[in-house]
């Protein structure tokens, strides 16, 4: 079951167009829907800052969220939270490496979600 929805996750990903630029924290940048979200990783941990369409940092209060990057060749689940403002964190069993592929999807306070997908 756990195979099918990262599987799953991962296709729903590959059908998002998105392109990667380096945004404000130093991170990668890419569009999530109507908003763009930025993927820094240090260490085991990954922070996921939100911010509009306008690069204008929205707040975070109430997102869930979730990564599913590859490392070393296995995807890895991460939960997402929210930690100050505008930015989601979570840690992973291992170092993350700051080009790991995949996706975050967060679950939006108002009902839907948004992914973005990072190559």
């Amino acid at each position: 079951m756990r195979s099918i929805l990262i599987a799953s996750s991962m296709l729903l990903a590959s059908l998002a167009q998105a392109h990667e630029t380096t945004g404000p924290n130093g991170g990668r940048l890419v569009d999530a829907g109507d908003l763009h979200v930025e993927l820094v990783s240090k260490g085991r941990e990954i922070d996921v800052f939100v911010t509009d369409a306008n690069d204008k940092p929205l707040p975070v209060e109430g997102y869930k969220g979730t990564a599913v990057l590859v490392i070393n060749g296995k995807p890895q689940r991460i939960p997402l939270a929210p930690a100050d403002a505008n930015r989601l964190t979570g840690a992973a069993a291992i170092d993350i490496p700051k080009t790991a592929r995949g996706a975050v999807q967060l679950q939006l306070p108002a009902g839907g979600s948004v992914q973005g997908r990072f190559q």
